[in-house]
């Protein structure tokens, strides 16, 4: 009797990482929301900075994202109108 091994590649599933996001934005606390929906995924640590008399505000936080995600969830940020920048911190 002879036994024949095959190797099939396991499934790998994406490892995902933390990463650490900030976005200046115009228009207020109204923003809010749509910032947070284009955000679309897991979100650890949100900080938003909304000051009377400032231009820009900002809103900070971690995402649980995999790798391959993060420039389009970048993408997706700086879609918006009223975001001037999102970037890796």
């Amino acid at each position: 009797m002879s036994i024949t091994a095959f190797q099939v590649p396991a499934p790998r599933s994406s490892m995902l990482v933390r990463r650490r996001i900030a976005t200046y934005f115009v228009g207020g606390v109204e923003q809010i929301p749509g910032l947070l929906e284009a955000l679309g995924c897991l979100v650890h640590d949100l900080s938003v900075d909304v000051r009377d008399g400032v231009r820009e505000s900002t809103m900070t936080c971690a995402v649980l994202i995999d790798a391959a995600e993060v420039e389009p969830l970048l993408n997706r940020l700086r879609d918006l109108t009223s975001v001037v920048s999102a970037e890796l911190v």
